[in-house]
């Protein structure tokens, strides 16, 4: 048993040094700009979520409140939309756990 975790560490740091050598043959990427309408579209999100925020929500009932929770992630959606960046899912966050703790 040993030598098979040995071996499946072993294999997995090639990876990673593999990978990082051809990623070193890459030139750097320049990082996205929004284009002119998507800064609009942001500029538009952000307003509206301020808008949220300063609102007195002391007087509104049970419903509006979760209207207002589902819009702000809707929101929130779009914005990661517009601007892009990494997902990570819960199954490969788990998947990426187990293989440390099964490593380690």
């Amino acid at each position: 048993m040993k030598k098979f975790v040995y071996m499946l560490a072993l294999v997995f740091a090639l990876g990673i040094s593999f990978n990082s050598v051809q990623a070193a043959d890459k030139p750097a990427k320049n990082p996205t700009e929004l284009t002119a309408e998507q800064a609009v579209k942001l500029e538009k999100i952000k307003t509206r979520v301020e808008e949220i925020r300063d609102m007195d929500k002391s007087n509104l009932t049970k419903a509006e409140r979760k209207a207002l929770r589902n819009e702000l992630r809707e929101l929130k959606g779009q914005a990661r939309a517009i601007s892009g960046g990494v997902y990570l899912s819960v199954g490969a966050i788990i998947i990426i756990i187990l293989l440390l703790i099964l490593i380690l």
